[in-house]
């Protein structure tokens, strides 16, 4: 029996190393108490979160209005209907930073962890600040307009990114040491399922040196930085492996995983590489195949380490067939990756 907790050995293949077992990557808590002990949870300071509850929504601290959807298992989206910057060369009208006078970090880091539960002896915590740079153009502007914005604008862009993340930089000053994380967490999703929707020249030019003044907190700190980017990313790796960038999920399967893990080998953990799609989308799925499409996964990208299983269904409002489904796949990613590199 090992003596690692379900944190060191996700640390281990943070490290580059082989771990004793696959590990299951989820950054949201379940609230399964049958469930296994998380490896990792994510945790944003709730002040910036309460916006984006599941099934709730609401106006975020920048005037954003967020509503859920069904098609999201409940996650909010903006609302398209009222985009709050319709020119970029404008914003500076618009996007107010609110203050950040009167909070006690210390107290707000401590009731936050306490009322978590985490076990930090046993989980791993990633602190984060935000859902992406792009992505908050984007809910600002609409797809469009803010698309339109990165080729017409750059300048523009790239300062009211920039003025976005000093705000954001304070409060990761103010409260990452109270926290004390074992990731910092970085996020955006800049990528359909066919491309990114900017080219590797212009994600260099304007956001990577927005990402780089948040990894430097990371650097500062030797700890690791993991990048959620959704999509077929993968030619804006490089980039993020470039600014210390050690984990990618959630790492989907249009793009070329075993070329991206051929790549960069242990230096870039792979979290996720599990998509639900084509025959395991059927009600009529069965065990034995849903178990199969965790066995795949696992002998593609988990020899050597440098991978961590991830993946699951929506699950919408009333849909017990991807509630049978998820407990199949993360029953066989348990069982599947604890036995893995014991062959």
């Amino acid at each position: 029996m090992s003596l690692l907790t379900e944190k060191e050995n996700f640390m281990l293949t943070l490290s580059g190393q082989c771990p004793e077992w696959v590990p299951n990557y989820s950054i949201l808590a379940s609230s399964d108490p049958k469930a296994p002990v998380p490896a990792i949870v994510l945790m944003t300071p709730p002040f910036i979160n309460e916006h984006r509850k599941v099934g709730v929504g609401g106006i975020d601290v920048w005037g954003v209005k967020y509503v859920p959807g069904d098609a999201v298992g409940g996650a909010t989206m903006p609302e398209t209907k009222n985009f709050i910057l319709k020119d970029i060369r404008k914003w500076r009208d618009v996007i107010k930073a609110p203050s950040l006078e009167g909070y006690d970090w210390e107290k707000m880091a401590k009731d936050h962890l306490e009322a978590s539960g985490v076990d930090r002896s046993q989980t791993a915590v990633a602190f984060d600040v935000h859902f992406g740079y792009f992505q908050h153009l984007m809910a600002f502007m609409g797809f469009t307009e803010g698309l339109c914005a990165f080729y017409e604008e750059p300048e523009e862009v790239f300062a009211l990114l920039d003025y976005i993340s000093d705000f954001y930089c304070k409060i990761t000053e103010k409260m990452i040491d109270y926290y004390k994380p074992e990731v910092l967490s970085l996020k955006d999703d800049t990528a359909s399922l066919k491309a990114p929707f900017i080219s590797p020249e212009v994600y260099e030019e304007i956001l990577i040196p927005i990402y780089k003044k948040h990894a430097k907190f990371a650097w500062d700190r030797g700890i690791p930085i993991s990048f959620h980017n959704c999509g077929k990313c993968e030619t804006l790796l490089d980039s993020l492996v470039n600014i210390g960038v050690r984990l990618w999920d959630p790492a989907q399967t249009c793009n070329d995983l075993p070329a991206i893990k051929k790549k960069y080998g242990n230096n870039l953990v792979i979290a996720g590489g599990w998509d639900a799609k084509g025959r395991l989308l059927d009600d009529d799925v069965t065990e034995e195949e849903l178990y199969q499409a965790v066995q795949d996964t696992f002998d593609m990208l988990a020899p050597g380490g440098g991978y961590c299983f991830g993946g699951g269904f929506i699950v919408a409002h009333g849909d017990e067939n991807a509630i049978r489904k998820n407990k199949i796949i993360h029953k066989a990613a348990y069982e599947i990756g604890h036995s893995f590199y014991k062959k």
